[in-house]
């Protein structure tokens, strides 16, 4: 959901708040006819959802209203005729993903929904460090040598031109499944299914690849009279969060149908990654998977052998499912102190001026050290620390630097790098988030073209760290109701955040202490009401606190709910404050 309405700006210790004017009284009847608190109403109110046909359309999510037919999808049709073909005779099918999430659950989706149908198939994923992104000429070469006939790709493929000449040469179709921009032109590939290619019918474009894979085979499955296998949908969830697409539309219908269905059964492996993860709250929600479920699998990208990260997804084998997960859980804790570690040198290269973000609208920086895994993960925390675009590039023995781009809303970074295209090898991606490689030498033009076009396209106010709030809450109304009604907008993620709150004028009652050098907790009182607070990360908020004594302060929180030994507290996150 996009905020539509005009804000009134606060200034806060760190961020600058947004609050939304809105309507008062008519968020407050139409609270009152949906028998929801004022602070949801106003939440739906800040981001836009103002008339009843709105606000129905968003609450209540159906297969009929939001899931349009796979055919409308160009070439849909098409494809699925092709690859009933080569089930039917026996040719070999290769799929070809990717290494993150999104890429190895579309090809486990594959897996899972193909091998049932007796098709010949196999996979490959590549390796990070060796092949890279996408498909190359090289694989296509061994997969024509190996006799394949038929590959598709997932997550994938979109500005393969290259390989896909060398298919059609070589006699093998390829069927192009993927949900990256296309550029210009596309490859001459057999069937691409792309919503976001020119003359696609299908309404909803936002998919993450495994999103689109699951329509491809949805499609397939119906054409044979048959239902999906139930393992398809916790595939879909896991993708789809993991991807950050919006959780609007029928990514919504997705996600909420695939919460019901982990909530009442889990695999095998995502029973696996939920030990791992130490949750404690009885029902899994969407940022439940984001954080604690998927960074795991991003850790299968990291294995010597990705292929193994398919075959624990869609394994049957308690023992083996585990020691792969067991396999994952270290791999991770290590992947969180190695992103710690590059993290801290370049806050430390900020801090001494040698990066001047006072004066330089992109971070960019580059690395022999970095291992490529963590770059992007490291981009992102930038990009919230510091609120302007990042580049971070891992250079190799060869002299290419691949990089992973993190951005802001207000800048796409595709549309930079689009800018900068004759000095790069290769790149693509979404406005938000995208990857690159260029020779080093090339580092720093580029880094001078990005800024000259960052110079044009922004203004001082896009680089001022904001907070976006959705409503003010008394004390009072942090309740049971609240938390309740806030299920009404799961499940949280891109395009529809965890609601901020707004509460003035609070008192401290207890602390502020300093948890392990990081974390501030303390209790605030106000309207007769004591909540405790808790700021994770902003260890100077400390002293601040501390020097404010009873003066009143307003601050920005979360809401949520704490479980431990069998006893549930609603508690406060806090994100800001404003003295």
């Amino acid at each position: 959901m996009q905020v539509s309405t005009p804000h009134k700006l606060i200034r806060g210790a760190k961020y600058t708040w947004r609050l939304p004017e809105i309507d008062e009284h008519a968020a407050l009847l139409t609270a009152a006819q949906y028998n929801v608190c004022a602070p949801i109403m106003h939440t739906l109110f800040a981001r836009g959802l103002t008339t009843r046909e709105m606000i129905d359309s968003f609450l209540f999510t159906s297969l009929e209203k939001d899931v349009a037919h796979p055919s409308l999808l160009k070439d849909a049709d098409k494809a699925i005729d092709r690859l009933l073909y080569a089930i039917e005779h026996k040719e070999k099918i290769l799929i070809f993903g990717d290494y993150d999430v999104d890429g190895i659950t579309s090809s486990a989706l594959m897996m899972q929904c193909l091998l049932p149908l007796g098709a010949n198939i196999n996979f490959f994923l590549p390796n990070r460090v060796i092949d890279g992104y996408g498909l190359s000429e090289k694989i296509v070469q061994r997969a024509a040598e190996s006799g394949y006939k038929l590959i598709i790709t997932v997550d994938n493929g979109t500005t393969a031109f290259g390989p896909v000449k060398k298919a059609n040469q070589l006699g093998v179709d390829i069927i192009i499944t993927d949900h990256h921009q296309p550029q210009s032109e596309l490859p001459s590939a057999f069937a691409i299914i792309n919503p976001h290619q020119p003359g696609c019918q299908y309404p909803f474009k936002y998919f993450a690849g495994v999103g689109v894979t699951f329509k491809f085979v949805s499609l397939l499955y119906e054409r044979k009279g048959l239902p999906l296998p139930s393992k398809a949908y916790e595939l879909l969830l896991l993708g789809t969060v993991a991807d950050v697409v919006p959780l609007l539309g029928e990514n919504r219908f997705w996600v909420r149908h695939g919460l019901n269905l982990i909530n009442a059964h889990q695999s095998l492996a995502f029973r696996a990654l939920k030990n791992n993860s130490k949750l404690t709250s009885s029902k899994i929600s969407s940022l439940d998977i984001g954080f604690s479920i998927t960074p795991q699998i991003n850790a299968l990208g990291r294995l010597e052998d990705p292929r193994q990260g398919v075959k624990f997804l869609i394994g049957s084998d308690e023992q083996e499912v585990n020691h792969v997960g067991s396999i994952l859980l270290e791999l991770n804790e290590r992947r969180k102190d190695i992103e710690r570690g590059v993290l801290a040198g370049i806050v430390a290269e900020i801090e001494s001026g040698k990066i001047n973000i006072a004066q330089e609208r992109v971070i960019i920086a580059a690395s022999t050290h970095w291992p490529p895994g963590v770059i992007g993960l490291v981009a992102s925390r930038l990009v919230g620390m510091y609120g302007r675009p990042a580049i971070l590039l891992h250079i190799g023995s060869d002299g290419i630097a691949k990089g992973s781009c993190r951005s802001i809303h207000e800048f796409s970074i595709l549309a930079g790098l689009h800018h900068c295209a004759h000095l790069l090898d290769k790149f693509g991606g979404h406005a938000h988030a995208a990857g690159l490689s260029l020779k080093v030498d090339r580092i720093p033009e580029l880094k001078a073209q990005l800024e000259a076009y960052a110079a044009q396209t922004l203004v001082p106010e896009d680089l001022v760290q904001k907070l976006a709030l959705d409503a003010r809450i008394p004390l009072t109304e942090v309740n049971q109701k609240l938390m309740s009604d806030l299920e009404y907008l799961q499940p949280f993620g891109a395009q529809n955040p965890q609601p901020n709150f707004y509460v003035s004028q609070v008192s401290l009652v207890s602390g502020p202490q300093l948890l392990k050098d990081a974390h501030v907790k303390c209790s605030v009182f106000a309207d007769g009401v004591i909540k405790p607070l808790i700021f994770f990360n902003r260890p100077e908020l400390a002293e601040t606190l501390y020097n404010r004594g009873s003066e009143p302060f307003d601050v920005a929180v979360q809401v949520t709910e704490n479980s431990w030994n069998g006893r549930t507290n609603i508690e406060l996150l806090g994100l800001d404050i404003a003295l």
